[in-house]
């Protein structure tokens, strides 16, 4: 006699479930933004296309290989990449409809080719320095990626970072005058870092210790920092030149390599605080994923409570942690003042930790793909400069806001689902 097992009416059909599951998993987001770039590309390059080629030069004067000038046609080639972003869009549809992962090729190649297609629009009749727009790309980035790391770790231990924008004003005002005043550079990027990781500590005590609630604290910490480095510099470095003349940080160049053509001279003629983002992202991200540090870091963000029954000290090592993230962020705050512009000036950050917070979502709190995310910003304010430069008819108060439009559009539509660590801005209460 055979037994059946209870059908319940109320589950669904295997091919109901099957079907369930792909609607999980399907995301309309990036399609829609693939969409919405592909419509701005045809009303620019086909609807408003511009006759005229845009001369793309690819080599510098010191490169090893002279790479010969890259001269695009701007209708032609306008209409060409218009045709290829939109059956790039139609895969993406297809690709979301049938619930098929598709890799990070797909955002590369579309951003790639929607770059080259603005670039022989905008630059029509223009020459585009592209190795001086590469490094003016690395240089905007610097002090994003320092702010974006420092974001990073201090989210995997479970602290939201909204302070970031203090740290790196408080670094760079730190940096400039204790530079200036003891003639040393180095020992004003170490006084930047330990500016840095004091905010760093006072979000940690009012988060950590007190259970502030997290943003509050940071953003009163952004406003607090904003009005004391305005006070200090109208009333003590205005009158005080000397306290606010460091010495920069000097260029490096690293033979053979600052003669490869293109990536050379924005990669490998710098000072050694970029030197040092190119050691500390892949070794933030090796120690996040790879160590024991790492493991327990991200214990603490994800499930506080079970890393706490197998003996970790929740709340020191987020205290640390934190502190930790200020000193990586203070490095770019000592980027400005002590490489990048010279000196200190009112609220000379602009905005860039809530940039470096923006590219830490959308490299979904991961150093190498937050990285990814600062370079997309670096490089859409070093194309406002350069775009304004060569007399773009693009309109100086778009290209001002293109880095923020930039920014919404990848936290908005590129990152698809991203999920926080679990325990991110949520107190622990040890029980």
């Amino acid at each position: 006699m055979s037994t059946q097992q209870p059908i319940d009416a109320q589950s669904p059909a295997p091919a109901q479930t099957v079907e369930l599951e792909r609607a999980v998993v399907r995301h309309w987001k990036a399609p829609v933004a693939y969409a919405v770039l592909t419509l701005v590309a045809a009303i620019l390059m086909i609807g408003l296309g511009r006759d005229g080629s845009a001369t793309l030069r690819l080599a510098d004067s010191g490169d090893i290989i002279a790479l010969p000038d890259a001269v695009l046609p701007s209708r032609p080639t306008g209409i060409v990449i218009a045709l290829v972003l939109a059956a790039l869009t139609a895969f993406a549809f297809w690709a979301a409809a049938s619930a098929r992962r598709v890799g990070a090729w797909l955002p590369v190649v579309f951003g790639l080719l929607f770059v080259i297609g603005f670039l022989s629009w905008a630059g029509a009749g223009s020459m585009i320095p592209i190795a001086g727009l590469l490094f003016a790309t690395v240089g905007l980035s610097v002090p994003i990626i320092f702010g974006a790391m420092g974001g990073v770790i201090s989210e995997r231990a479970g602290v939201v970072n909204i302070a970031i924008e203090a740290q790196l004003l408080g670094g760079a005002f730190t940096g400039a005058v204790v530079a200036s005043a003891t003639g040393s550079t180095i020992v004003g990027v170490l006084a930047a870092m330990l500016a840095s990781v004091l905010i760093s500590m006072v979000l940690a005590v009012f988060a950590i210790r007190y259970f502030v609630e997290q943003v509050i604290v940071g953003v009163v910490l952004n406003v607090l920092v904003a009005g004391l480095t305005n006070f200090f510099y109208s009333s003590v470095l205005t009158d005080n030149q000397a306290l606010n003349s460091p010495d920069r940080l000097p260029k490096l160049p690293i033979p053979l390599l600052e003669g490869i053509p293109l990536l050379g001279p924005a990669l490998f003629n710098q000072s050694i605080i970029v030197y040092a983002m190119y050691i500390a992202v892949p070794l933030i991200a090796w120690g996040l994923f790879k160590t024991t540090w790492g493991l327990r870091l991200r214990a603490i963000g994800e499930h506080p409570m079970a890393a706490d029954t197998v003996g970790i000290k929740v709340n020191r090592l987020r205290f640390w942690n934190v502190s930790l993230a200020g000193a990586v962020a203070g490095l770019g705050g000592a980027y400005f003042t002590l490489d990048s512009n010279g000196s200190f000036t009112r609220e000379m950050t602009a905005g860039l930790g809530y940039i470096a917070l923006a590219a830490v979502i959308f490299g979904q709190w991961h150093p190498i793909k937050a990285t990814a995310a600062a370079l997309l910003f670096g490089f859409a304010s070093a194309l406002q400069q350069t775009l304004g430069a060569i007399g773009s008819p693009v309109p100086s108060e778009f290209m001002l806001m293109l880095p923020y439009v930039v920014t919404l559009l990848a936290v908005a539509g590129f990152i698809g689902q991203s999920r926080a660590p679990a325990a991110s801005g949520k107190p622990y209460i040890k029980q």
